[in-house]
């Protein structure tokens, strides 16, 4: 079972950036919230739409490991892919690379829970079953 990975490619911003030219650490946190949302529209449907559905995806916990800097105008790839899912939590996993030379410059994890506008813990294989079969096959490598 190897999971489905998910690309998205950008280019560094100069804003991204601190005063030795390299992007500046919380940016590649960002950047993992990019690589998830893209995930998720991949699946038909928007972070916009889930929210609206009023199923919430809060990050509780975030792990992240810098190897090499990314600087100042080096398109980058961030890679991310369902790691865990249960019916109330959801882990992603993400590696970020310069483009083309395919270095890991970081990599790392968000876990999450389902939740709904109240912040209270939904089983979304209860709320929204499609969604969570969507995210259960791209964990289990499209099965």
């Amino acid at each position: 079972m190897t999971p489905i990975i998910h690309s998205h490619r950008l280019r560094v911003r100069y804003g991204e950036t601190d005063q030795m030219g390299v992007v500046y650490h919380t940016n590649y946190l960002n950047w993992f919230e990019v690589g998830r949302t893209e995930l998720i529209r991949y699946a038909g449907i928007t972070y916009r739409e889930l929210e609206e559905k009023g199923v919430l995806l809060p990050v509780t916990d975030a792990n992240i490991s810098y190897k090499q800097p990314a600087r100042y105008d080096d398109e980058v790839e961030i890679r991310t892919r369902v790691k865990e899912i249960s019916p109330v939590r959801l882990t992603f996993s993400y590696e970020i690379v310069r483009w083309p030379d395919q270095q890991l410059l970081v990599s790392g994890e968000t876990m999450h829970v389902f939740t709904n506008t109240a912040l209270r813990p939904i089983r979304l294989s209860l709320a929204e079953p499609d969604i969570y079969d969507w995210l259960d096959s791209q964990h289990k490598g499209g099965e």
